[in-house]
């Protein structure tokens, strides 16, 4: 696994020096050292101000979908289960949404992904409450809860696109639901850091207790594992990960699905053993995907949530015949 870690990290930095010297305007490779000498350049200032933060955004948010569709899928024990089942994303979306309706993201560049991590919160805690906390019901229980708190959400997010107050408003709503990193500060990366990183940190903290659970909820619990402790670190560190880094970019689909099973057949299936590589995974996808999304010259530029649904429907659909092949 070790040998994994080292190859993905060694293709994140090609990729990392890529997305700096990508884009409308291409920078020669030679640029990225006269930043260092030459701070005040025309070079220097595309990349430390437009390219670096989009670049390390993409990275932070490649990697939570990636650790989250991993815990995910190991807590459900469901393949397809990914970080918009806990209806985290769509309470993020929510609380942006309502921020740009009543005119409140216009007045701080800080509100909406405050209002976005509001609404994440929220909405994952009504998830756990519904679900009875992991305990009762175990983990179906907090799907349904999940899927019932997603309708909620989305039906929010559609009645303000019926009463948006007007057509640039519902521009403005529907641009930032197709999901985009472009257009980025250092503002908005060091706003939702702390949050991605405490959510990390309580997802990484799930590993055995993962590893106990495949073999059942009742076999997890004669070992020791508290269920509703468990869940609790799930959608905590959901809420505050994905929440934090969706409040931002807006919805971005598929890369919390694929990135765990590229690394289960290199990793064997114990979910412990995913988390990290998933991760390493998440960011480098979200990342190509970023750089490929500017490589196609269109006006406006194609939006990264758009482009990931594109190349990601293929993949659920291969994933869905894999199952049904291999099921009993």
């Amino acid at each position: 696994m070790s040998r994994l870690n080292l190859v993905l990290g060694l293709l994140i930095v090609l990729a990392v020096c890529a997305s700096l010297l990508a884009g409308r305007v291409w920078l020669a490779p030679a640029s990225l050292g006269a930043v260092l000498h030459a701070p005040d350049s025309l070079a220097a200032l595309i990349v430390l101000d437009i390219r670096a933060p989009r670049t390390v955004l993409a990275l932070l948010v490649g990697a939570v979908l990636g650790l989250s569709g991993a815990v995910l899928q190991g807590f459900t024990r469901n393949p397809l289960a990914e970080p918009a089942l806990l209806g985290v994303s769509s309470g993020a979306a929510l609380g942006a949404v309502i921020a740009i309706y009543f005119g409140l993201a216009a007045a701080s560049p800080v509100t909406g992904p405050v209002m976005g991590m509001a609404g994440a919160l929220g909405a994952c805690a009504l998830t756990f409450a519904l679900g009875g906390g992991g305990a009762r019901g175990g983990t179906v229980a907090l799907v349904l809860a999940g899927a019932a708190v997603s309708s909620v959400t989305a039906a929010g997010i559609a009645l303000a696109l019926n009463f948006a107050p007007n057509p640039y408003a519902a521009y403005e709503i529907m641009s930032w639901l197709l999901g985009s990193i472009a257009d980025k500060s250092w503002t908005q990366v060091w706003l939702v850091l702390p949050f991605a990183i405490a959510g990390v940190v309580l997802l990484a903290a799930t590993g055995w207790a993962l590893d106990a659970l495949t073999l059942g909820e009742a076999q997890a619990q004669s070992l020791g594992i508290d269920m509703r402790r468990l869940a609790l670190l799930v959608v905590a560190g959901t809420a505050l990960s994905v929440g934090a880094v969706t409040s931002v970019t807006g919805a971005i689909g598929f890369i919390g699905l694929v990135a765990p099973h590229l690394i289960r057949p290199f990793v064997g299936y114990e979910p412990r053993r995913v988390l990290l590589p998933a991760s390493l995974a998440g960011a480098l996808l979200l990342l190509a995907a970023d750089i490929a999304a500017r490589l196609v010259h269109t006006n406006p530029e194609l939006k990264l949530g758009v482009f990931t649904s594109i190349l990601g429907t293929p993949f659920f659909f291969w994933l869905v015949v894999r199952i049904r092949k291999v099921a009993p």
